[in-house]
């Protein structure tokens, strides 16, 4: 019998974790959001048969064996919370917890409950991402000595008022866009991260208040404009818009001094001259991967050639992902963190039931990530990261 799932928010998340269960072959059994108009344009959409916004009691009701966790980060404890009580299993979008502390207590319990748990920060299962781990994994460029991750990104000062403004609410960039970019570079370089320092900007202070829309996607597109900005009033944001981060991954329990050190710099206002992109240098070489997540092509460089050359895409890296399925909603791009959902859903749902997976990430490093994000904000130099 199909393990049965519930998917708790109906937004980009709620319905790619929806068809990435469904895919690794769970019965999604209902999905339960605040808006019943959204939920149930989702649910017919998708052939769910229960549309809820009553979370709670739909799980009180229902009793899932899987509950995916699609919602804006402030919400997750007090869902985690009721699915470990109902016994459920769990599927959680980044970022785990607003806080570390919260982390900590959430994976504790966790633990205690004895259930699986899944963390979606999921760009470590971009096929580029996997090139590069396999490359590096194979001597292609020698020791590993550094990594660099490089993005500047348009995000308008106009956009609307909501929770990517709100450190309370899961928002901040560190939440939502380092998470995806340590998860690469702790799969590509083979480890943990040990130590971290770094500091965040908010470069925007304030938003105009509008109504803010459901779908992350809308979001980004809902420029506000300047007459009706102007006459709007402005809420204040406390979240981090542009970070830099110096880390140190590698094997866990090992000395930092001796990992791999890694550079993430990132700001969201002010688009950047040259291409986002994600580098890899060992001793003998260089690996350079076009775009922000590694959606682009590979780079390889190795002492005695003459300049980079693109290594083809490697099909039995190809095969071994799920395929996606695409909708005709979908905005260009979107195919991309629906493929790595599904892969992480395949490699869960498979533990869930006794058989053969990749290894995937949980909530323990969700924990270490939230661990990796407070000592940042809190600018306080170089700092240990605990184990979970």
């Amino acid at each position: 019998m199909a393990l049965r799932a519930m998917v708790v928010g109906a937004g980009s998340a709620g319905e790619g974790h929806a068809m990435a269960l469904r895919q690794a072959g769970a019965e999604v059994v209902a999905i339960a959001s605040r808006t019943a108009s959204v939920v149930g344009a989702l649910a017919a959409r998708l052939g769910i048969p229960v549309a809820s916004t009553d979370w709670r009691a739909t799980l009180r009701e229902l009793r899932p064996d899987i509950v995916a966790v699609a919602t804006p980060g402030d919400s997750h404890a007090a869902i985690i919370d009721e699915a470990l009580a109902a016994g459920a299993h769990l599927y959680v979008d980044k970022p785990f917890a607003p806080t570390a502390a919260e982390a900590r207590r959430l994976w504790a319990a966790t633990k205690s409950a004895g259930v699986r748990s899944a963390y979606a920060a999921t760009s470590n299962y971009q096929p580029s991402a996997l090139l590069a781990r396999a490359l590096v994994a194979e001597g292609a460029i020698g020791e590993l000595l550094e990594a660099e991750f490089v993005s500047h990104y348009h995000w308008h000062e106009r956009l609307p008022h909501g929770w990517p403004h709100r450190l309370a609410d899961g928002g901040g960039r560190l939440n939502n866009n380092f998470t995806h970019k340590l998860a690469i570079a702790e799969s590509v370089c083979g480890g943990a991260t040990l130590a971290v320092a770094g500091e965040t900007r908010n470069d925007l202070g304030r938003a105009p208040i509008v109504p803010f829309p459901h779908d992350f996607r809308d979001w980004t597109r809902a420029l506000v404009p300047e007459e009706q900005a102007r006459a709007a009033r402005w809420g204040e944001v406390d979240s981090d818009w542009s970070y830099t981060v110096l880390a140190r991954i590698g094997a866990p329990g090992s000395d930092p001094a001796a990992a791999p050190s890694v550079t993430f710099r990132h700001s969201c206002l002010r688009k950047g001259k040259h291409q986002d992109y994600v580098a890899f240098y060992g001793r003998t070489g260089t690996i350079h991967v076009d775009q922000a997540y590694c959606q682009g092509d590979v780079h390889l460089w190795r002492e005695g050639e003459a300049g980079f050359s693109v290594v083809p895409m490697r099909a039995d890296i190809l095969a071994s992902l799920p395929p996606v399925e695409a909708q005709p909603h979908w905005a260009p791009g979107w195919d991309v963190p629906a493929r790595a959902w599904n892969a992480l859903a395949r490699d869960f749902v498979a533990d869930i039931e006794g058989r053969a997976h990749a290894p995937y990430f949980t909530l323990a490093d969700g924990l270490r990530h939230q661990e990796v994000i407070d000592a940042v904000r809190a600018r306080s130099g170089w700092s240990a990261v605990p184990a979970a």
